[in-house]
């Protein structure tokens, strides 16, 4: 086997690049998403009932991820015809958890040839050789991957965590800060470890905002409302 057919690019690198056919239409990827955050997510097969909850969950959410400028894309390796027969049964007759007549609208990609979810490493042969794992790449407006989120064929995933990632990222990004351990908007956030001792000195004698911990750990308060105008702002 060559093992190179399951390479996986790495956080910090470029995303690969693809045309592909959607069931939106042709895509550049990721050109056409440039300035744009994007999640492109992929699950194993069409007709499945783990795939079928998390689709109507991540198109249920598709306007609150909007909000914060991130697109969805997602992958299988099922044909187009295949993927508009399910999206169709899922609008027309699946009620889960109170969604119901639920319109995905975000782009479904063909990759029958397996050539995208081989670029991205979707094909893990301890799972199946034949299906892509649940695999999410969150990738910024540059084109470069931030996250990389890998889940077995028989787990769903929790796209409220989904969310905090792409907004934590765009913190992170617009404050100069880190997020700490359960992070949600409005909590507090990491300084970065200073750089000096004498930095390390004066943030420990300090009286402003900050509050030390010791002099490699102190957080500062961001509201949430601050966070959330920033980010969508763009």
């Amino acid at each position: 086997m060559d093992t190179n057919q399951y390479s996986m690019p790495r956080i910090g690198e470029a995303a690969p690049e693809f045309k592909a056919v959607t069931t939106q239409g042709d895509i550049n990827f990721p050109g056409d998403y440039k300035g744009s955050w994007v999640i492109l997510f992929s699950h194993p097969a069409d007709f499945t009932p783990v795939c079928t909850s998390e689709f109507m969950t991540f198109a249920t959410m598709e306007r609150q991820f909007n909000d914060v400028n991130c697109k969805l894309v997602g992958l299988s390796v099922d044909g187009l015809y295949s993927h508009i027969a399910w999206l169709r049964t899922i609008k027309e007759k699946i009620e889960y958890k109170g969604m119901k007549d639920v319109e995905v609208t975000f782009p479904l990609i063909e990759d029958i040839t397996m050539e995208v979810a081989k670029k991205y490493g979707m094909m893990q042969p301890g799972e199946s050789n034949t299906k892509a794992v649940r695999a999410v790449f969150v990738i910024d407006p540059k084109g470069i991957i931030r996250t990389i989120i890998y889940y077995p064929l028989s787990l769903g995933r929790n796209f409220s965590e989904l969310y905090r990632v792409v907004v934590a990222l765009q913190t992170a990004d617009k404050f100069g800060v880190a997020t700490p351990a359960d992070w949600r908007p409005g909590d507090d956030v990491i300084v970065p470890t200073a750089g000096s001792c004498g930095v390390a000195k004066e943030r420990m004698e300090s009286k402003d905002e900050m509050k030390c911990y010791d002099w490699f750990f102190c957080t500062k308060k961001l509201s949430a409302e601050k966070v959330m105008s920033e980010i969508k702002k763009g």
